[in-house]
């Protein structure tokens, strides 16, 4: 890039413990490759269209102040859920953000999120070839729910992980104190990929049970014959945890807490209530107490547990994508490349949008159980380094 012109920058979908970090690290990439301005859009691309519109120079303006953006938690900037229309030329949406990105003189374009995030950068880039703009349009992956292919893990998941192992150990506590028999549904988030569910299985270790059953939405469930099953186990030991996704689906296909006429803007079908919905079946069906714990939104932004793998992670994928858009990369998300597991380590790369956006990555059928009610050592293997390391609470200037 010869003339060192603009950068904006923006966050789009559910916040996470690490999307700040990311944040952080398209900041300081900028700044290192001598971008004049770094401007962030207020609430997404919704927000830039009514030109909501930061100088971030303003607020990131000492080593003290990035560093406490990467502990920060949630979307610094703030979000939206806005679908672009397809890009045609002349379309008055795209006339208008071209227009406002001339107007502050961007070169490169970078936002941060997940599967519709994606989206967002392969139609801003698929307008720029049409009219011949030269702007990059760099993404940076994001989502608790780990489900973007390609990469082979999201910024946010492993400090969503390192919360929900967290507390299913300590549900398994609380359940064990009663001398009578019990069943604890604990609602996890994940629509169609049981990523961060599958994270329940991190708490099982020699002092901890962990869940008895772990409901994943990448296997249709049989009620009437996980009744059975969950009987049978109620006759060996009195209380049992059960994990499971808020997307699960019966064997046709239908999720179980689907709520009727109820889309979001990319048409997601709203879903809620699956835990109360099974603890309900399950004490008709069983006679035994039961319990719904819908963990909602507390595992998307808990700093208390954030995962110093995550945060570094997210960081230095956000400075490269930086340098992504100085290169002229463009209509590209930057994605992690797993290299070893033991010693885990893993490198940043670059792929193509299209490979990318609207598409949802499951778990692989061998790395969950036979029976369909848990996963095996190689989704544990996986996992475990994505949690590791913590940071420390103490951040210090000069």
């Amino acid at each position: 890039m010869e003339e060192k012109k603009n950068l904006i920058v923006g966050q789009s979908g559910g916040p996470t413990a690490a999307i700040n970090a990311s944040l952080a690290g398209v900041y300081c990439g900028a700044k290192h490759f001598g971008f004049e301005k770094v401007y962030g859009m207020r609430f997404g691309i919704e927000g830039f269209l009514n030109e909501k519109i930061v100088d971030l120079d303003e607020t990131l303006n000492s080593e003290l102040n990035i560093e406490l953006l990467k502990r920060t938690p949630s979307s610094y900037l703030g979000s939206c859920r806005y679908k672009l229309p397809k890009p045609e030329a002349g379309n008055e949406v795209y006339q208008k953000a071209f227009e406002l990105l001339e107007k502050y003189s961007i070169d490169v374009f970078v936002y941060i999120g997940g599967n519709d995030s994606m989206d967002t950068i392969l139609k801003m880039s698929e307008y720029a070839k049409i009219i011949g703009s030269p702007i990059k349009f760099v993404g940076i992956p994001k989502t608790i729910d780990n489900d973007l292919p390609v990469t082979d893990h999201t910024p946010g998941y492993g400090s969503a992980a390192k919360y929900i192992a967290t507390c299913i150990s300590e549900v398994v506590r609380d359940s064990n104190v009663y001398d009578l028999k019990s069943v604890t549904f604990v609602e996890i988030m994940g629509r169609n990929a049981g990523w961060l569910t599958a994270a329940a299985a991190l708490a099982k270790n020699s002092f901890n049970d962990g869940a008895d059953f772990i409901l994943l939405p990448e296997i249709g469930l049989n009620l009437k014959a996980f009744i059975n099953i969950l009987g049978n186990r109620l006759n060996e030991k009195n209380n049992i945890v059960v994990a499971v996704s808020e997307g699960i689906k019966d064997q046709n296909g239908n999720y179980i807490s689907e709520d009727e006429g109820n889309v979001d803007a990319f048409g997601h079908k709203m879903l809620s209530g699956t835990a109360a919905y099974l603890a309900k079946k399950i004490k008709s069906e069983l006679g035994v107490k039961t319990r719904a714990v819908e963990i909602n939104t507390l595992q998307r932004a808990a700093a208390h547990l954030q995962s110093k793998t995550d945060i570094d992670e997210a960081f230095n994928i956000g400075f490269l994508g930086v340098k992504a858009g100085i290169e002229g990369e463009t209509g590209v998300m930057m994605y992690f490349d797993r290299v070893n597991d033991a010693p885990y380590l893993s490198i940043v790369r670059k792929c193509d949008i299209s490979l990318v956006a609207n598409i949802e990555k499951e778990i692989p059928r061998g790395w969950i159980s036979e029976d369909g009610f848990g996963v095996n050592e190689k989704f544990i293997e996986y996992a475990k380094p994505l949690i590791t390391g913590e940071l420390s609470n103490i951040v210090c200037e000069g």
